[in-house]
Parts: structure tokens; sequence; C-alpha cells
């Protein structure tokens, strides 16, 4: 039986929470929403999730490299599996299998670290508009989303936990084909609880949000065009600088290549003043479908 919540934060926190069946045996459940498949974000946080309950809690997450192996089954639970490869003097590493109907949907190796000093520099935040002057989600589907197709409506009108402020729209309303970047705000919807391994988890799940659109801009397409078969790969993201996530963060985004029906974007992940707290890698299936 469901909870009830809050705020859409509070269904995401609800999800991240795992049941514990066994030792290094984790379930998780995935929000009755309608979707066909398991959003991406939500697999990265619960596994992140499982595989940081086996860690020592002064051992924090500095990396993860993932692979999504078959579509989630949204309406089943998903057993998530850990390995517990190595607990070094100064790193842990573990190995996460997601399975459901018998069969690996998902793995990941993710690598703890205890805090350490040591150099310390960073890119800059680039220049863009803050997330007040842009407008908010209310305003773009009472302004902006009255003649937008469907596909982008029904996005933009579900309830998420993270809010989404673009600095441009242009690629949402245009079939003209865009250099491959882009910035986005976003912000969690709701108050993210002050303790750095949930933080981590909650970054996790947004981190898999408007990446597979960024290698789409060059072909005046999106994940929207009905013609086309668009799915997460792989999935790297390093952890630099910790975050409270209670405030906006700024996602800067670009595809350096689409090749073999293939899409790569890297992403950075900026805290409002400027310190970039993670960067991001993904590769992306975008496919034309077979016309019959």
């Amino acid at each position: 039986m469901s909870r009830p919540t809050e705020t859409p934060m509070d269904a995401l926190l609800a999800i991240l929470d795992l049941e514990k069946l066994e030792v290094n045996l984790f379930r998780g459940l995935s929000p009755q929403v309608g979707w066909q498949r398991v959003f991406g974000g939500q697999v990265i946080g619960q596994a992140l999730v499982a595989a940081q309950r086996t860690v020592d809690a002064s051992r924090y997450v500095h990396s993860l490299h993932a692979y999504f192996l078959r579509p989630g089954d949204p309406t089943v639970p998903i057993i998530y599996e850990v390995d517990r490869i190595r607990d070094g003097s100064s790193f842990a590493t573990r190995r996460v299998v997601a399975i459901q109907h018998g069969k690996a949907i998902f793995s990941m190796s993710a690598s703890f670290q205890f805090d350490e000093g040591g150099f310390d520099h960073q890119f800059d935040i680039p220049d863009v508009p803050m997330p007040e002057a842009l407008p908010g989600e209310k305003e773009l589907r009472e302004k902006f989303l009255v003649h937008a197709p469907e596909a982008i409506r029904r996005y933009w009108e579900r309830p998420r936990p993270i809010e989404i402020r673009p600095t441009s729209l242009e690629h949402y309303f245009s079939r003209d084909k865009a250099a491959p970047r882009q910035d986005v705000w976003v912000k969690a919807v709701g108050q993210v609880p002050d303790e750095r391994h949930l933080q981590a988890a909650v970054l996790a799940y947004l981190s898999d949000m408007t990446l597979l659109d960024t290698s789409l801009y060059a072909h005046g397409t999106s994940v929207f065009d009905r013609t086309l078969q668009v799915a997460s790969l792989d999935h790297a993201m390093w952890f630099h600088r910790p975050s409270k996530m209670d405030d906006w963060l700024l996602y800067t985004q670009d595809s350096p290549s689409a090749h073999g029906a293939r899409g790569m974007t890297r992403g950075s992940l900026f805290d409002r003043s400027g310190v970039l707290i993670a960067s991001v890698a993904q590769e992306g299936l975008i496919r034309k479908k077979a016309v019959e």
C-alpha cells in the first residue's frame, strides 16, 4: 500500500528507501504513474542507495559507472544485489546488479572514499540567466505549452520531484538544427534531508534528466519524436563536492559526438554560487525506428 506524500520529493525519498531482504540484498519499488518503463535515474539512485548501505557510513561515493541492460518494468519490484568487491584503507568498491523477472536489467560499479584534503581546482560556471529570470513550470504550462505537441505537454504537466528551468525553450518548439548543448536549472520540489548519502542519491537520480535531448539538437529533433527509439545505454558520474540540494543547480551539457545510432553527452552540475559538485557522461541509443 502506498503511503500518503506531501510533495513529489517525498514520493522520491520513499522510493529510495529500499527494503532490506538479506545481507547484500535489497528491494525497490517504482512509482505507479503510467510509465511504460522505469526511469533510468530511479535505478541509478536506488542502486547507489543499495551500495551505500553496505559501506562504512563515513565513506562517501566519489564515482559510479553503470550500464542499462534491459528496460525496467515499473509494475514489479526491482531486486538489488550488492557484491562487496573491496574495502581498502582509503577506498571501498561495490558492484550492484538490478534484477527483474530473473534477469539483470542494470549493473553498476561504485567507489567510496573517506573525506581527504588535497589539490583543488574546477572549471568556472557558464554565464547564463539565473533561474528567477526564467519561466517556472506553472508559467510554462499556462503560456508556452498551450500549442505545444501533446508529448511535450504531457512531460511538463506531470508532477516531478525535480523542477526544470531551461535557459532556452527554442528546441522544444523548433525543428531547426542547433548546437548540441544546453543549460538547465534544476531544483528539488520539496525538502531533501541534510544527509550526504541521500543527497548523493537524489543527485544521481536527477543526473539522468535531459541528457539524451542534448545529442539530438544538432539533428533538429528531440526525445519526443515518435519516429525515434531513444534509451540510456550507460551512465558515469563523478561526485566532486557535497551539495545540500536545497537550492537551484545548473546542469550544463554538451554532446561531442553522435554516430552508429548512439549519442554521447557530457554534463556538469554547479550550485548557484558556481561550485562544481559533479560531472556526468552518458551514451544513449538514438535510432530511427524501422518503417513498415
